[in-house]
């Protein structure tokens, strides 16, 4: 994989490029603690990132009256950001991105995070500046539907079979299959890799690190 098959990289943001994913799933359990409906199981927790939050804290709590659903919601972004400045990239995460910019790849973020949070993250990890665009769910569709790729690629002028999408849950690579994007898969992240290998991506690596040798990337 190199320059000649691809234009531009997009990632995900939880789970592929910092290391966040038991950090969400303890959040959505505690969140629903507090109001007080059924606490969903680690895997019903882990199965929804990725989604823009009200569905997918919907989804953890199918008995939730409207009330008790924006309780949820609220006490989901308290617990989150007690702690959001202590996430950590995942390894070779930024050099990754730094060695992919200088290669001449155009860079974008497509993320279930609202704007504000990926705002937060951005500049608590000092990686604004190398993405070309980026797209939260709170400011188009969310994922799986195809349109915050299609908005990135209209942005950038880019073709759809030279757009990669990079994620670790099947919602990022239905997103993909949507728009007619190839996609890579990282098994870092929420979903195994069982479920990741159903919608065929044509890379599915352990960590987004291992992506390096798959972009010919020199090693500094």
């Amino acid at each position: 994989m190199s320059r000649d098959l691809y234009d531009a990289v997009v990632f995900d943001w939880d789970g592929t490029l910092i290391d966040s994913t038991a950090t969400i799933a303890k959040c959505i359990q505690a969140a629903c603690a507090d109001a007080e409906v059924p606490v969903p199981d680690w895997n019903t927790a882990l199965s929804v990132i990725g989604l823009a939050l009200t569905p997918a804290l919907a989804r953890c709590a199918p008995t939730a009256t409207p009330a008790q659903l924006q309780t949820i919601i609220n006490r989901y972004r308290y617990h989150y950001l007690l702690g959001d400045d202590q996430l950590a990239l995942f390894d070779g995460a930024a050099e990754l991105l730094r060695d992919l910019r200088e290669a001449g790849f155009r860079l974008a973020v497509a993320t279930g995070k609202n704007r504000r949070g990926l705002d937060r993250a951005l500049e608590l990890t000092r990686l604004g500046e190398l993405f070309d665009t980026t797209r939260c769910a709170d400011e188009t569709a969310g994922k799986p539907d195809p349109l915050m790729l299609h908005e990135i690629m209209d942005e950038l002028d880019l073709a759809a079979p030279r757009t990669l999408m990079v994620g670790d849950t099947t919602h990022d690579l239905q997103m993909a299959r949507h728009a007619q994007c190839p996609a890579a898969a990282v098994t870092q992240g929420a979903h195994p890799e069982d479920e990741l290998l159903q919608f065929t991506p044509v890379i599915c690596v352990p960590t987004v690190a291992h992506l390096r040798e798959h972009f010919a990337l020199a090693r500094g």
